[in-house]
């Protein structure tokens, strides 16, 4: 089993300056000058003339509700793959009231059928531009399981009926929008774009695709959490600024003509700031570039200190500015106290939304994670810097739910997030976060400067459970447990009084290799959390239950690693139910590793095999084997696991005692 001493010396060894921290002697004075200026606050700017037509009820997905209204067009125009919820946690919803607050008139085209563009004319030419999404989730992943097998629902779809989008939605949606209307502006965003936005790799052909601008065909991409970018490039549309002459929004790419094809290898910024990276051509035939442009990229994250990226695509660049500056808590409470009415579109009548009753009960408390998973798109699309509401704008969407929502029963089924335990934990210092270029603020260790404090969240959770008519508040939202052993008090807190029977954790493995390649801690932390979680569960006399989620088959995981783990789930009485085969989502690093057998966390043009070689378990074979390994208790499986048992010399665990992981025959 691994450790975190052991975890901690070989990623210091791969990392080298990439966790640099103020303290650190190699920290270039060049990065800290790159700290930006302070943008301009999202609500700031004069709303637009419309404004007039205030507040609508529901967002307009037809001519007849534009004439109820009174609107003669629409200055925005949302396509979206998902059913259209009027709800925070919905993205068109939520970027559609946040326009409207600018006073534009915004209208939604919801799961439009792609087959031609007239669906996309539904309500007539944009004054301003189209707005595309996949949706809340990346299409092919909605699409596909992790084996490439087609699912049979979607849970974003009125009846969770599938196939109501395309795959690669983006590049369809913008392609029939510019068949509608040609000189449209056209933007994309969300998961979908945000993940594609440079050459990738994609899994679901097995090759490196180019950008996404380059085959949607859009005028821009924004990706990440887009709001502050979104509303300022909309409002200098609106003063009649061509699109193709706006370049210097963060958090946006476009295109330009003209490419210099030379690889600059080196971190130092281009006389115009900018980092040029290996070209489409470069990366897609040369796996060590790849690693290296992956590398390059997620160095270039920290909005505070990230310089712009080009690459070359043939004779055109994709210009990739750098990251938004994140909301302040003023900002991102203005956000979510916007006047969503929080129920589907009424055109669905009384159909189910699955994605919609899964989360009408709950809260987004913060945005963002600075875990740093290899294998997570959280930090390439939101950050790693932590955006927080403030417990009032919090308490008073509980009430909001309480008071208007349709069959609450008193129970909030999550305060949470892309973790749930993350809420107001930010650097120390400004300094600190300035001139930080680490991949995760928490692996190998948790960083000095890293506040983990939970007192914030354990204030909110308390006056959460006292408010009158609330009889419980549930966290569903991942713990990060690593983090949550350093305020004891928290694990307290969430035992006795937020879990509802059982509580979700992800240690993902438990062998070093595996784990050093998600840049998740060793299962010694896990162990930490269950003793207290335990503890403190017994003390408040509940019987309650951790939930651990594993991967299989990720880059670095051996046939050992997996029996490894067969054995600990065994020994600790786990027999899992659903379990997850690794997926490559673009552009994380354990995509990278996936694709090009290579380390990303290494500097692959510096460092000589084996220490940027990566084994990577590939092959429907051995994908359904190592699934197999985390279900070793289920029979279908054990004809291949005895197999695989005895090509490892491992017979002695065949058999019917307590001590065999799979019976005789």
């Amino acid at each position: 089993m691994s450790n975190s001493k052991t975890l901690s010396s070989d990623i210091l060894t791969t990392f080298g300056d990439a966790l640099t921290t103020p303290n650190d002697t190699n920290t270039s004075d060049k990065i800290s000058s790159a700290n930006p200026p302070a943008p301009i606050p999202i609500f700031s700017y004069r709303k637009f003339w419309a404004k007039r037509f205030g507040t609508s009820p529901v967002l307009p997905m037809s001519r007849a509700e534009m004439d109820q209204l009174g609107w003669d067009s629409c200055d925005v125009i949302i396509v979206t793959g998902d059913a259209y919820i009027d709800h925070p946690s919905f993205g068109m919803a939520l970027i559609g009231r946040l326009l409207e607050a600018q006073g534009f008139r915004v209208g939604i085209i919801s799961q439009p059928d792609w087959h031609n563009a007239d669906a996309f004319k539904t309500l007539g030419k944009p004054n301003l531009c189209f707005g595309v999404t996949a949706g809340n989730m990346d299409s092919m992943v909605n699409h596909y399981t992790a084996d490439r097998k087609i699912r049979s629902d979607d849970a974003y779809t009125p009846h969770g009926t599938p196939h109501r989008r395309p795959n690669r939605a983006v590049i369809v949606y913008s392609q029939r929008c510019r068949e509608a209307y040609k000189d449209a502006p056209i933007i994309i965003g969300g998961i979908e774009a945000s993940l594609r936005r440079l050459a990738h790799y994609d899994y679901w052909s097995d090759t490196v695709r180019r950008s996404i601008l380059c085959d949607a065909k859009a005028d821009m991409l924004l990706y990440g959490n887009a709001e502050r970018a979104l509303v300022e490039l909309v409002h200098r549309l609106a003063r009649k600024e061509n699109i193709t002459t706006i370049t210097d929004i963060r958090g946006t790419a476009f295109i330009k003509k003209g490419a210099k094809n030379e690889l600059q290898q080196s971190l130092q910024p281009n006389c115009d700031g900018s980092i040029r990276l290996p070209s489409f051509e470069q990366v897609k035939n040369d796996p060590k570039l790849y690693a290296h442009a992956s590398r390059l990229f997620h160095l270039e994250t920290n909005p505070l200190n990230a310089h712009p990226l080009v690459q070359a695509h043939g004779d055109r660049e994709v210009w990739l500015n750098p990251p938004p500056i994140p909301l302040t808590t003023a900002e991102l409470d203005g956000v979510y106290n916007l006047p969503y009415n929080r129920l589907p579109h009424p055109s669905y009548g009384n159909a189910k939304i699955p994605a919609y009753e899964m989360i009408r009960f709950s809260v987004s408390i913060m945005r963002g994670c600075f875990g740093g998973c290899t294998f997570c798109s959280i930090t390439a699309h939101e950050g790693r810097i932590i955006q927080s509401r403030s417990e009032q704008s919090i308490l008073n969407e509980i009430e909001t739910i309480r008071d208007h929502i349709p069959e609450f029963t008193g129970i909030i089924s999550d305060l949470g997030g892309p973790t749930a335990n993350m809420y107001r934990l930010q650097c120390r210092t400004s300094k600190a976060q300035t001139v930080c270029r680490r991949l995760s603020c928490i692996y190998p260790e948790i960083c000095k400067n890293l506040a983990t404090n939970h007192h914030a969240l354990i204030d909110l959770y308390r006056k959460a459970r006292q408010l009158p008519g609330i009889k419980k508040i549930l966290i569903a939202s991942g713990v990060r447990y690593d983090v949550a052993v350093k305020d004891q008090e928290y694990i307290k807190e969430l035992a006795s009084f937020h879990v509802g029977g059982y509580l979700k954790i992800a240690p993902e493995h438990i062998a070093s290799g595996p784990l050093s390649k998600m840049m998740k801690p060793g299962i010694a932390s896990y162990q930490r959390f269950k003793k207290l979680f335990d503890q403190y569960s017994h003390l408040a006399a509940k019987e309650q239950y951790l939930i651990p989620y594993f991967i299989a088959a990720h880059p670095g995981t051996t046939n050992e690693d997996m029996l490894e783990l067969a054995l600990w789930l065994k020994a600790n009485n786990f027999r899992l139910d659903k379990v997850q085969n690794f997926i490559p989502t673009p552009m994380t690093l354990a995509a990278t590793m996936y694709h090009t057998t290579l380390n990303p966390l290494v500097d692959v043009l510096q460092s000589q095999p084996p220490s940027g070689e990566v084994f990577v378990p590939k092959g429907e074979k051995m994908r359904r084997l190592h699934k197999a390994f985390l279900r070793y208790h289920d029979a279908i499986n054990w004809p291949l696991l005895r197999a695989t048992l005895k090509q490892m010399g491992r017979s002695d665990l065949i058999g019917n005692g307590k001590r065999h992981l799979v019976p005789f025959l």
